[in-house]
């Protein structure tokens, strides 16, 4: 039997934020077993956040290339998508050797155990047949893709996990759902040319963010030659064998598919771990406290495999790092309207505090302002003005949430954060000067909604 002191079952963001910060604050005197199987990184370098970014951006050049916004300046973009998805292999490759396999050297403290780890009791867990015993536990397994029972859908389509295994630019992709992964890739697919069409049983997209919001990045998309069929359920696909797939659903038979990506949501790996032995509760994940303990004492878990309703990379990895301070005798926990969300389609959507919808079911006043991007001059400059800035306030002009859809506010929404946490009002945002032109100023022209109509407001006015 092996013992530590630590026994991180996961080597994703959450995992790897866990064992560094432990071995940060105990001088890597800590003994750390970082438990996993797979590829060294999780779901965020390997399949996730990284290759889908250099998909988007690549298409977002490849795109401009073919139709120049500006007047006077021509191209022709041409396309090798072979080479191009190699290039995105070995990024994705050399990021995780540098983020990951080269980091982990420097903390000797911590075992590196390639296996899948399951609970014997509350405090050892088997791993390829041998016993690891831990003072504690960080349960952080992360998710994997869901799969919808659907008639017809067997091994003939691609997840988030092996898209990145395509060699041709798909002629026409059938995409199951409609959540942040379904429009990421349904953007950079169509941009790339892709005949793209999006189904959803559901007749809206993006269920964590306000209807006015989606409305308006769904008329966007669809200038992106994104096909929407909401609120119909798929019955049956069928596979014709020669490489064309159909999908029967509600309203009709839609045909000639060459590609089918599921992205239906996420369900956090928990199946193998044998929780019961160990007394841990479970329901949509694991069940944990405010300070990310579980119901065995001793053991915590962070990430994916929680019962929470946020699955985020940078979220998981905030709760790796808050589970550890706890273990160390720490009482701290993580208010999720304070955690930042972004959709990287082109514009991009971000938002952060609450939804007008939370705040409906909790009975809490509130006020809105919503102003357009063509009353922003970068916006207009960067010929991308079709998206909003939304800000929530209480009756006491508070904010609590902000919203915005427009370009580069993946980038930008870290403003929101400090506003929200901070528990500022639109006065105070109204007096923080702006560097203009930038499509961060939206977020100041919206507070500046509250007090004048900013359609008679010229550039620069406080």
């Amino acid at each position: 039997m092996n013992e530590y002191d630590l026994a991180i079952i996961g080597w994703g963001a959450a995992g790897f934020a866990a064992a560094i910060k432990a071995s940060e604050l105990t001088n890597n005197e800590m003994k750390i077993a970082l438990i996993g199987h797979g590829n060294l990184g999780g779901t965020c370098v390997n399949v996730g956040c990284v290759p889908s970014k250099y998909l988007i951006e690549a298409s977002k050049v490849y795109k401009n290339l073919k139709n120049p916004l500006y007047a006077g300046i021509s191209g022709d973009g041409s396309l090798n998508f072979q080479e191009f998805m190699e290039s995105l292999r070995n990024f994705v490759s050399d990021e995780r050797t540098i983020k990951y396999e080269n980091v982990i050297k420097n903390f000797k403290n911590v075992d590196l155990i390639k296996g899948s780890a399951y609970f014997k009791n509350n405090n050892t867990v088997y791993v390829n047949d041998t016993e690891i015993r831990a003072t504690n536990f960080i349960i952080a397994t992360g998710s994997r893709p869901l799969i919808p029972d659907i008639m017809g859908l067997n091994n003939n389509y691609y997840t988030s996990d092996n898209i990145w295994t395509i060699k041709d630019i798909p002629e026409k992709i059938a995409i199951l759902g409609s959540g942040e992964v379904a429009i990421e890739l349904a953007y950079a697919f169509s941009s790339f040319g892709s005949e793209v069409h999006i189904f959803n049983r559901s007749n809206r997209i993006l269920k964590n963010f306000d209807d006015d919001i989606t409305s308006e990045l769904i008329k966007s998309l669809k200038e992106n030659h994104i096909n929407f069929h909401l609120g119909s359920k798929i019955f049956k696909i069928n596979d014709s064998g020669s490489g064309e797939t159909s999908i029967q659903t509600e309203d009709g038979i839609y045909k000639g598919f060459s590609h089918i990506l599921v992205a239906t949501g996420r369900i956090p790996n928990i199946d193998s771990l044998n929780l019961d032995k160990a007394g841990i509760m479970y329901k949509n994940g694991i069940i944990v406290d405010n300070h990310l303990k579980t119901t065995n004492d001793i053991v915590y878990a962070a990430g994916d495999c929680v019962d929470q309703p946020i699955k985020l990379e940078t979220l998981a990895g905030k709760q790796g790092v808050t589970a550890v301070n706890n273990i160390l005798g720490g009482n701290e926990s993580i208010d999720l309207h304070e955690v930042p969300w972004a959709v990287f389609c082109e514009p991009n959507v971000a938002s952060i505090g609450y939804t007008e919808k939370e705040l409906r079911d909790k009975n809490i006043k509130y006020s809105t302002r919503i102003i357009g991007l063509k009353n922003v001059v970068k916006a207009n400059i960067l010929k991308n003005n079709s998206g909003l800035a939304k800000i929530i306030a209480d009756d006491e002009n508070k904010i609590l949430g902000i919203h915005v859809l427009a370009p580069n506010a993946a980038e930008f929404i870290i403003e929101g954060v400090y506003i929200i946490k901070n528990k500022l009002t639109y006065n105070d945002l109204i007096n923080s000067m702006h560097i203009f032109p930038t499509v961060s100023e939206s977020i100041k022209i919206c507070g500046q909604s509250f007090i004048r109509d900013v359609s008679k407001m010229s550039c620069c006015m406080d």
